[in-house]
């Protein structure tokens, strides 16, 4: 038997959910959690074979609880529910150890045939949700690539800070961090902005984000 726990904020879909795995002989819904806290309870309280889990929840997202379970021995198969409001979070539970995704509207017979196959240990990619999740992918390495041309005439020090505002740091935090004077981080900034052609540090630390720099999203290429 196939131990299932769901995960979603929304108790109705909960519901929805368990009604659908209720109809396959070979899996059994343990448990429900409606934030990623009781999803790691859960976990440790039912012992589930798969976990489908949604990301967007109060309290304790779903990424942090995919995170914290990925950590357990022999953990349970993760499988993010998503309706790809937001595809970089896919990408991130990804790349923090879930299994694989589903969108919500997955129809119940597909549904139940990919449970088993996370269960089995293998990968699960919805057709629908990874054409949609290339799509999203190949937009972000785009966005990426021309954030990081943008930034190929600043110096090492100025990609630093630049690094920084990305973090939401303060000039103050940002001078005790690489040991300057905070005149000095002023006079970076300042001279950042003007080399970039934008009008103020919030949209120079988006543009460390898009860009992936340490303390942003990622590192710098």
């Amino acid at each position: 038997m196939i131990r299932v726990l769901i995960v979603d904020d929304e108790r109705m879909v909960c519901a929805q959910l368990r009604t659908i795995l209720s109809v396959a002989e070979d899996l059994t819904v343990v448990g429900e959690a409606y934030d990623g806290a009781e999803a790691v309870e859960a976990v440790v309280r039912h012992r589930p074979h798969v976990v489908l889990m949604d990301l967007h929840m109060p309290g304790v997202d779903g990424l942090a609880a995919i995170e914290h379970i990925a950590r357990f021995p022999a953990p349970p198969k993760v499988v993010v529910l998503t309706t790809f409001d937001r595809d970089g979070y896919v990408l991130r539970a990804m790349s923090l150890g879930a299994a694989g995704f589903l969108l919500k509207d997955t129809p119940p017979e597909d549904l139940i045939g990919l449970v088993r196959v996370a269960a089995d240990g293998h990968t699960v990619l919805s057709p629908a949700a990874t054409r949609r999740l290339l799509t999203a992918s190949a937009g972000r390495d785009a966005a990426r690539e021309r954030a990081l041309a943008r930034i190929a005439d600043l110096t090492d020090r100025e990609v630093e800070v630049l690094g920084c505002l990305g973090e939401g740091l303060s000039n103050a935090e940002i001078a005790r961090r690489l040991h300057l004077s905070e005149a000095t981080i002023k006079s970076y900034v300042s001279r950042m902005l003007v080399k970039l052609g934008l009008p103020n540090r919030t949209r120079a630390g988006l543009l460390a984000s898009e860009a992936g720099l340490p303390g942003a999203g990622g590192g710098r290429t």
